[in-house]
């Protein structure tokens, strides 16, 4: 299988990675990629600031359609700071809870906010 290198800074055209808009942009060029039966090495060469919205849209939304072992094979990320790195593994351990099961996250988030 052949591999792609996404370069987010070349993508968004900053090296701010915070708006959801950019990180579509993102999405849909792994979501080609895969299409294409293409792995995807993406490049955060650059990038200095990481939001969980842009990382939600780019990466969180791939787990709706990919089984989770699908993407660890095909998706690998470099280049990323370590604060990048620790909300990455925020927004994918979140997207996993929430597309395994939709209902029940709304439902924690539902009673929370009744506190």
């Amino acid at each position: 299988m052949e591999n792609t290198t996404i370069n987010i800074v070349n993508t968004i055209g900053d090296v701010y990675g915070v708006e959801a808009e950019d990180g579509q942009k993102v999405f849909e060029l792994i979501i080609k990629a895969f299409t294409d039966k293409k792995k995807v090495i993406l490049s955060f060469q650059n990038i200095e600031m990481l939001t969980t919205a842009f990382l939600n849209t780019a990466i969180g939304q791939l787990y709706k359609d990919y089984q989770e072992e699908y993407i660890k094979v095909n998706l690998k990320v470099s280049d990323v700071s370590e604060s990048g790195k620790v909300a990455l593994k925020r927004v994918v351990d979140t997207a996993k809870l929430y597309y395994k099961d939709p209902e029940a996250l709304k439902r924690s988030i539902d009673e929370i906010s009744e506190d």
